[in-house]
């Protein structure tokens, strides 16, 4: 059975780490290429940064939950343990922050796309969907430092 463990922990470990690394390199570069202000930059950033969110992020976030909760099993810990629903209700929350943030990658790369052929001045909702994108990372990433704590000390909350 350890090694049965050790597999689920290495695999939950991995997807942790595609996610986080993935968002924050996609937070990295797609930053950088707004900043440049040039939509020859920012087109082509902002159409992989979709590619990658659908092939690294959402894989990741299918496993996450698969291998959590085989790991809980394995190890003897009760889903209803207080360091596991408060990482369950972050991991919610993180999504509910990664949905939106999804619509408006597609829309700024659709935006981005469209003034690079017209040869036009991004728009205004390119900005607009940017400040959104901005904002749903700040607290994504918080509670995904959170969730990486409650893993490493497993608290008893309540």
């Amino acid at each position: 059975m350890p090694e049965l463990y050790h597999l689920l922990k290495l695999a939950h470990i991995i997807g942790a780490a595609v996610l986080f690394g993935t968002g924050i390199g996609i937070a990295f570069f797609m930053l950088m290429a707004h900043r440049s202000r040039n939509v020859s930059a920012i087109a082509p950033t902002a159409t992989i940064v979709v590619i990658a969110d659908a092939v690294f992020t959402a894989s990741a976030v299918v496993v996450q939950p698969i291998t959590g909760i085989a790991l809980a099993h394995v190890a003897g810990h009760s889903l209803l343990d207080s360091w596991i629903v408060a990482s369950a209700l972050l991991y919610v929350f993180v999504g509910l922050c990664w949905l939106p943030v999804l619509w408006l990658q597609k829309r700024m790369r659709d935006l981005a796309l469209a003034a690079l052929r017209s040869g036009k001045q991004l728009p205004a909702d390119y900005d607009r969907y940017f400040r959104y994108w901005f904002i749903l990372g700040w607290p994504a990433f918080a509670a995904m430092m959170a969730i990486f704590w409650l893993m490493i000390t497993r608290p008893q909350l309540w």
